[in-house]
Order: structure tokens, then sequence, then C-alpha cells
């Protein structure tokens, strides 16, 4: 079940519990407030305190579980799937976490190594040649 946790700076942390294999697996995110995320999950938070005050009826100061429906509904909740890809996300962002290479990494990709500075390096000596060649292909083209 889905729970927040505000904070000082203007962060809300999001913690998210999903079904991988048979195990409970709890996701924790922390967004902006601001962000669309952190408006519709606070929306998402009223909703269900709202619906839960609305099933337990007061009587006489005292709230009553409205019955074995309230108990075999939480019981029979069913928990979000996670897939394996999601899976092996959530596990690598871990890693990078824990290690400390995330920086590290993010230097890596951007420097001479990385495979989307070598792409867009291809793709810059493509166009070049091409231009190149146009502009041989025109001039020969002279009336």
């Amino acid at each position: 079940k889905p729970q927040e946790k505000p904070k000082d700076s203007g962060k809300v942390t999001i913690t998210k519990t999903f079904d991988f294999a048979g195990e409970e697996v709890k996701v924790t995110k922390e967004v902006d407030s601001n962000s669309k995320e952190a408006k519709s999950f606070l929306k998402q938070q009223e909703k269900l305190q709202s619906a839960a005050s609305a099933s337990l009826p007061t009587v006489s100061g005292v709230k009553r579980p409205s019955g074995m429906s309230s108990l075999l509904g939480k019981i029979g909740a069913k928990k979000q799937k996670m897939s394996t890809l999601e899976k092996s996300k959530l596990d690598w962002e871990n890693f990078k976490e824990e290690e400390g290479i995330v920086e590290e990494l993010a230097i890596h990709n951007r420097g001479k190594d990385g495979y989307i500075e070598r792409k867009a390096f291809l793709e810059r000596v493509d166009h070049r040649q091409f231009e190149i060649e146009r502009d041989i292909r025109l001039s020969r083209m002279k009336p």
C-alpha cells in the first residue's frame, strides 16, 4: 500500500508495494512535492482516507468495522505485479546507490567512451559526408 512522508525540503517520499515472484517488494521514490506524480499520489491518499472513514460507521464515538466484507476486502486486495524488467531496473538503481557509482557512471557515459556520444559522432560524420558529396554533385551539374 502506498505511503507518503512529507519532508521540509519540499519532497514527498512515495512507497509502493509490489508482488514479484511471490515476494513483497517495496519501492521507495522521493519526488518533488510540486510534481504531477506527487499531486496524483496525494489525491489518491485523500480518496483512500475518505473511503476508509466512510466505510467505518461511528456509534457513540467508537469506530466499528463494517463486517466481514471489509475484512475480506483487506485480505483479498491484490498487490500490483512487477515485471522482470522493472525488478532488474530497481535492483540496478539500488546497486548504483549502494556502491556510490552514480556520478562515475554519468561522467563515463558523457565521455568519448559512451555509446550515445559515439552514435552522435557517427551521425555528424555521415551528415557532413553527405553534404560534401551533394556539393560536388551540384557543382558538376552547372548548365
